[in-house]
């Protein structure tokens, strides 16, 4: 009847916009199918399950594996679903990088010692009181650009790794870069050697994914309550309002639908 048709197209919606979001950090990396016998994957949905329940958070512990839109039974690409599996880890942990750099950069760039006057400008176009999107803004479309492509070399240098993550490889898991070129006198992750390879990796990994996911929420709730103003009662009145628009990054450079 029409209410079933209504429940497939609501389905089905609900799966593309999974689809979409999973796409966005980082669509490009499609990787070749490798044949099953030369890799021993385990990304399995059981496995996810057993490495949700043991995850030691209040969600680990009470609601388990939490997967509401059946992205682990899907296949992109035609890699295969443990392929899959395996991609969609690896997108998760890195979302929750980015979201704990986005959080902990937004704290710092509203403090004085980041938007308060300067004897030496950063950049050209700078602006003391700024919000930190509104410092974004600001930033000259030049330096803008140089941002994004350091951000593109460091993605297309995490995606050179021994064993893929859609291949059985450790998601996650960023190549040292140090040396690769003139210019990078430092690897991405422990630059400076402060962590000890011997403690416990399964432990630490848990906590970064607990983290990350935590910050996922804290820097969407500070957009949300930038852009809404009440919208998060728990940072109401903590958060500037923002008139400029988070999805459209060069804003104030150029429009392409003007």
């Amino acid at each position: 009847g029409a209410s079933a048709k209504r429940s497939l197209v609501r389905k089905l919606k609900m799966k593309v916009l999974a689809l979409v979001l999973s796409l966005s950090a980082h669509g490009l990396a499609y990787v070749n199918k490798a044949p099953r016998k030369d890799f021993a994957l385990a990304a399995t949905k059981k496995d996810m399950m057993a490495l949700a329940e043991a995850n030691p958070d209040y969600l680990g512990q009470s609601l388990g594996l939490w997967d509401p839109l059946g992205c682990l039974n899907l296949d992109f690409w035609t890699l295969g679903n443990e392929a899959t599996i395996g991609y969609l880890r690896h997108a998760e942990i890195k979302h929750g990088r980015v979201a704990m750099a986005a959080f902990l950069g937004y704290l710092a760039q509203s403090t004085p010692v980041v938007s308060g006057p300067h004897a030496k400008l950063p950049y050209s176009g700078y602006e003391p009181g700024l919000t930190p999107p509104e410092q974004w803004d600001a930033i000259p479309l030049a330096g803008k650009i140089q941002i994004f492509g350091i951000i593109g070399m460091l993605e297309s240098y995490g995606e050179i790794l021994p064993q893929h993550y859609c291949n059985g490889g450790l998601p996650g898991y960023y190549p040292p870069i140090k040396g690769n070129r003139f210019e990078l006198i430092f690897n991405l992750y422990d630059p400076f050697n402060w962590f000890d390879d011997n403690k416990d990796k399964v432990r630490g990994r848990q906590v970064e994914i607990n983290n990350g996911r935590l910050a996922m929420l804290g820097i969407f709730s500070i957009i949300s309550e930038s852009k809404v103003p009440g919208s998060v009662p728990l940072i109401t009145g903590l958060i500037p309002e923002y008139k400029g628009d988070y999805m459209v990054p060069f804003e104030a450079d150029f429009s392409i639908f003007s």
